[in-house]
């Protein structure tokens, strides 16, 4: 009666622990994302008023964060109100056109608004969209940067904002190899001055020159913002930050997600150098000042109407121009894909401190990086980054062999010694004190470790948990593709059983709460069939709970993986498939027989053998 009860508290718990992974973590993504579409459109349907406000001037001496209320060069027009495309037409503009970007520059406040990703698109589908990262204010999802100037409280100085139309003194379009040079006068003596150039890949360096040719000096103060107008869909895992994001000059990592920003007072960091912006799951854009000049950086949140609006910014400290002379400064905007081998480029070759970081590579850092750069390295040698998971696993393998080779050792040791284990059992079997005892003294004597049949997977799970965060975080394995119908290593399987793999055109999500559980695609079942066959090559558990336990393992897990991305499902499965491989080496070494088929055989005439038991013992 203790082992049944023992027996039903464990499913339950299993059921639970599955129902529960599913409604915290595999469930949440695509709701999130479906309450944040509408929560984004019924906010963008309600009438908005907005006046245009640059930010507030700092008095003379002091440094006040530019855009307040709400931002400086906030648009006059209602976000949403037109088309993306129809608002880029409705001003005049700079072409971008890169090996890597499409776009322009808005000449009307000289705003960086409007950048696509050649190499990217929505969908797996070829002919899907390019990924649109920047989008002008009055779009449906702004989304821009603006480089400018503020004077001092009560000056009346009249500096460039976001009306300000500038003027193209050279003609033709920005590329990697010919930048534009904008020129604005502000009648009064103040001749500003920005080239903007952009490199093969994200980086764009803006230098701006202002030449006082006045009769008074002339105090301004520059600044840098990137600002996002709406909440933005959000994977919404805890493994992944999607945010506000920044390394300023005390090193330490700033990741501010927008609920934890929104209607909150900003938070503000006096630092020499470092860098400050907004990343999404594969994309970002962030500030680079010049890493050797001092600023205050800011993150914050303020309204656009009802629309939660999100800004990093930057203020360097004030800069005193005399009458005759001028002074030049330089910054950058990084906007474009986390692709590690260009954001680790960009920090050596300007300086720019854990700029690395701004890919979410997370606590276990130095095995997550390490594990990308492997899978990297085989995927530019095979071409295929499902082979070059196969590879990497054979490698991890070879790396734990003689952890692995010590376990099944042990484990084949407990199936020799089965027979006295079982006479144990007979023997004790009223008592269970000395029946534990006894087992403890074999266990002792033969050098057998009892629980050696978890290590081989209890040694797998920090490259489970390294393997799973490269392939969700990391821009490379997006869309990567294996073989057959498996278009996409870092999404789930898309097939499943319970409409026979696409046969039926039926979708078994659409089933009230067992929807989820019901995409059980080939790769899982494949998964959940090796990890079985790995279960059963084991000596059975002596304790008949912990037996139970084992024998419901591989079907809990095959259900858990369902809605893992399919490269760790496959991982997983060549795995155990190489486990099987070794453990049968290693017990045919010492003898012992692999018992594969009669344990299969034991598990389907359980019932009858169990029954037959009981009426011999009576």
């Amino acid at each position: 009666m203790t082992d049944q009860k023992n027996t039903i508290v464990a499913i339950l718990l299993s059921v639970i622990v599955l129902i529960g992974w599913q409604y915290f973590f595999a469930g949440p993504q695509m709701e999130k994302q479906q309450r944040a579409a509408q929560e984004a459109q019924q906010q963008q349907s309600q009438p908005q008023t907005q006046t245009q406000t640059p930010g507030v001037a700092p008095a003379p001496g002091t440094q006040t964060a530019p855009g307040t209320a709400p931002t400086p060069g906030a648009p006059t027009t209602r976000p949403g109100t037109a088309p993306r495309e129809s608002v880029i037409a409705a001003s005049p503009r700079i072409q971008i056109d890169t090996p890597r970007l499409r776009g322009s520059i808005a000449l009307k406040g000289a705003r960086i608004d409007d950048v696509s990703l050649k190499d990217y698109r929505e969908t797996v589908d070829p002919k899907s969209p390019n990924i649109k990262l920047l989008s002008p204010a009055g779009s449906p999802d702004p989304f821009y940067a603006e480089f400018g100037w503020v004077a001092p409280a009560g000056s009346t100085m009249k500096l460039p904002n976001a009306d300000t139309v500038w003027t193209a003194a050279t003609s033709g379009t920005l590329t990697h190899t010919q930048p534009v040079v904008l020129s604005w006068d502000n009648g009064a003596g103040l001749i500003f001055r920005r080239t903007i150039s952009v490199d093969a890949n994200y980086m764009f360096t803006v230098n701006d020159t202002v030449e006082n040719k006045g009769a008074d000096a002339a105090t301004i103060y520059g600044y840098g913002l990137i600002s996002r107008h709406g909440t933005p869909p959000v994977a919404g895992f805890y493994i992944l930050h999607e945010g506000l994001i920044g390394v300023l000059g005390d090193g330490k990592l700033h990741e501010i997600t927008y609920s934890d920003i929104a209607g909150e007072p900003p938070q503000t960091v006096k630092s020499t150098g470092g860098w400050l912006g907004i990343t999404d799951k594969y994309w970002a854009a962030t500030l680079i000042p010049d890493q050797a000049t001092s600023m205050q950086a800011r993150f914050a949140s303020s309204k656009i109407g009802a629309l939660d609006t999100f800004q990093t910014d930057y203020l360097l400290d004030a800069t005193t121009i005399a009458p005759g002379a001028k002074v030049s400064s330089q910054a950058r905007l990084f906007a474009g894909a986390k692709e590690v081998a260009v954001v680790d480029g960009y920090e050596t070759q300007y300086g720019i401190k854990n700029f690395e970081l701004l890919i979410d590579w997370g606590w276990f850092y130095f095995v997550t990086k390490p594990m990308f750069f492997a899978l990297d390295y085989f995927f530019r040698w095979s071409g295929n980054f499902g082979i070059a998971i196969l590879i990497v696993t054979v490698f991890i393998k070879i790396l734990f062999f003689p952890l692995a080779n010590k376990s099944y050792a042990s484990m084949a040791r407990m199936k020799a010694v089965q027979p006295q284990m079982l006479e144990i059992r007979e023997r004790f079997s009223d008592d269970k004190v000395k029946q534990q005892q006894a087992m403890m003294d074999l266990y002792k004597r033969e050098k057998i470790n009892p629980v050696s049949g978890c290590l081989p997977i209890l040694i797998q799970i920090p490259v489970f948990f390294a393997l799973y965060k490269v392939l969700f975080v990391t821009i490379e394995m997006r869309h990567a593709p294996f073989f057959g119908w498996i278009r996409d290593l870092s999404a789930p399987d898309p097939t499943t059983v319970f409409n026979l793999f696409g046969l039926i055109p039926w979708d078994p999500t659409v089933v009230p709460v067992l929807g989820p559980f019901l995409m059980l695609g080939v790769w899982p079942l494949i998964m959940g069939v090796t990890m079985f066959v790995q279960m059963k090559m084991n000596p059975a558990p002596p304790d008949p709970t912990q037996k139970m336990i084992f024998d419901w393992m591989p079907l809990f897990f095959t259900f858990l993986l369902a809605s893992f991305p399919a490269g760790l499902v496959i991982y997983w499965a060549w795995n155990n498939f190489l486990s099987v491989l070794q453990q049968g080496a290693i017990m045919r070494k010492h003898g012992v027989k692999i018992e594969l088929f009669d344990n299969i055989k034991g598990m389907v005439g359980k019932g009858s053998t169990d029954k037959k038991a009981a009426d011999k013992k009576n």
